[in-house]
């Protein structure tokens, strides 16, 4: 048997001793989350939603040892979970340890199954850490999942109504086709994958109302990181086109958002009405939020705002905004446009401008001019025919008398006044409430009751075509620029 010298024994057990001592074993030493639970909120069921992340934090002056993390459903659970590298395995993962005053990063994803329920089913688990001082912390696991019907390769060919209480989710374009009808009962919710477009041949009606309107956006319904949806980002699907042999379109409270474009309109017989657009919402577009080329479209009451190009494009045709509220507050990079543009050519192609009109609208946003017309120099006697009536603008002032624009308001610092009490000129974005929340991508086009759209509507227009205004309220015989009548107290709408 061989013998160890006396030293040696007693240095292995003072070893021993201080990695012992390096790991705590107090009940009173607890781990740290950044956040105390997890939501998924809304997502589709059967689909796996992205990755979120937690971190778990170790505040003491030693290590911390986990025997076990585990999922309080175990192998049944929704939710599936990786902690420091290591994936649960039916539920349950063991041996970690955070050193003194380190952390580690939880990842996790959702998949829930689907189910035979129009309204989403909410479903919960915990994630359990266990520490060698037998000390039990959760984590809660949230999420609601939302059964959809599943379209693939549609083509509408005869009259159809889509009401369904579940929405639609598009994994490729819809295409209606010519001489059918799709109608889009209200409350109907349309889901489109990347990419996917809404493309008309025939004819579409959003029969929206104000309690239940028509929702047309992206399907991804999850975190794009904490706190910021992906409905928030522009460019989560295509949009609606309205094809050349497409007329008598008719869009009432309808909701078109965070496409790559919001409706583009294609040639057509300007003659002939091709769209109607009534109440409704076109915002947050990577490219611009409606299109009109060569045709026929009336926009009324209706807010269009925050495109990477312009909000509003004509190029040709007859085209009327009245009691518009057309804002560019895109703040994403790569943005070039302004709130309106309009012309009577389109590179070397002629298109006779017969008409565009906008009366008791505003049209402005961040830049100094956000008005964009012009007329096709090398042919000065092309119909190019233009209106401003009653309108807040933001653009440069006419030298000169101009009869195309009549009692209009111009969105200038020059012009903007300070109220009392206020720091800051009322103009651009000042002029909606609350201020824009930048950081989390939602944006109120509400008037403030210092905007000097309040009270100069033209009356007579007001009560022939929208004595009240996109949320119901009436205008009274006072009413204001836009789409919106002001409220002293503001039960406020913020747009995504």
């Amino acid at each position: 048997m061989r013998h160890f010298p006396l030293f040696l024994l007693l240095l292995f057990a003072f070893t021993a001793c201080m990695e012992d001592d390096d790991y705590t074993t107090s009940a009173n030493d607890r781990l740290t989350f950044s956040t105390d639970t997890v939501a998924f909120d809304t997502i589709i069921s059967g689909t796996p939603t992205n990755t979120y992340t937690f971190t778990v934090y170790n505040r003491a002056s030693k290590a911390i040892r986990i025997p076990q993390v585990a999922l309080a459903q175990g192998a049944a659970s929704p939710f599936k979970v990786n902690v420091d590298g290591t994936s649960l395995t039916d539920g349950v993962a063991t041996d970690f340890e955070i050193a003194a005053k380190d952390s580690m990063i939880v990842y996790l994803m959702a998949n829930v199954p689907e189910q035979d329920s129009d309204e989403p089913i909410d479903t919960e688990d915990k994630l359990v850490f266990t520490t060698e001082a037998g000390v039990q912390q959760e984590v809660v696991l949230t999420a609601s999942g939302q059964a959809v019907v599943t379209m693939t390769g549609e083509h509408i060919s005869e009259n159809t109504i889509l009401a369904s209480k579940r929405p639609y989710r598009i994994l490729d374009s819809l295409v209606v086709d010519e001489g059918a009808t799709l109608t889009l009962a209200a409350g109907t919710r349309l889901y489109f994958h990347a990419d996917a477009e809404l493309i008309v041949h025939g004819t579409l009606y959003i029969a929206g109302t104000l309690e239940s309107p028509v929702t047309i956006r992206g399907d991804r319904l999850g975190y794009m990181f904490a706190g910021q949806p992906y409905d928030r980002i522009p460019g989560q699907w295509g949009g609606i086109r309205l094809t050349g042999t497409s007329y008598g379109n008719y869009f009432s409270y309808a909701d078109i958002h965070s496409g790559d474009y919001g409706v583009k309109v294609d040639s057509s017989d300007v003659s002939r009405e091709k769209l109607t657009i009534e109440n409704s919402i076109i915002h947050n577009t990577t490219h611009n939020g409606l299109d009109v080329r060569m045709a026929n479209v009336y926009v009324g009451n209706s807010q269009i705002t925050n495109a990477g190009g312009n909000c509003v494009q004509v190029r040709g045709g007859d085209v009327s905004l009245i009691h518009c509220t057309i804002g560019r507050f895109y703040v994403f990079t790569g943005g070039s446009g302004v709130a309106l543009d309009f012309a009577n050519y389109d590179g070397n192609v002629r298109l006779p401008l017969t008409r565009m009109l906008a009366i008791n609208s505003i049209i402005t946003g961040y830049q100094d001019d956000e008005i964009m017309g012009n007329a096709n120099a090398d042919f000065p006697d092309d119909t190019y025919a233009y209106g401003f009536l009653n309108c807040l603008m933001n653009t440069i002032k006419p030298e000169d008398e101009n009869n195309s624009i009549v009692n209009c308001i111009w969105d200038l610092d020059e012009d903007a006044e300070t109220p009392e009490g206020q720091t800051e000129k009322i103009l651009h974005d000042r002029n909606f409430t609350p201020e824009f929340d930048l950081d989390a991508l939602t944006f109120s086009f509400e008037l403030s009751p210092y905007s000097r759209a309040v009270g100069n509507a033209d009356l007579s227009w007001t009560t022939a075509y929208y004595p009240y205004d996109r949320l119901g309220r009436p205008r009274g015989t006072v009413p204001d620029i836009g789409c919106y009548q002001h409220v002293d107290s503001v039960a406020t709408t913020t747009t995504p």
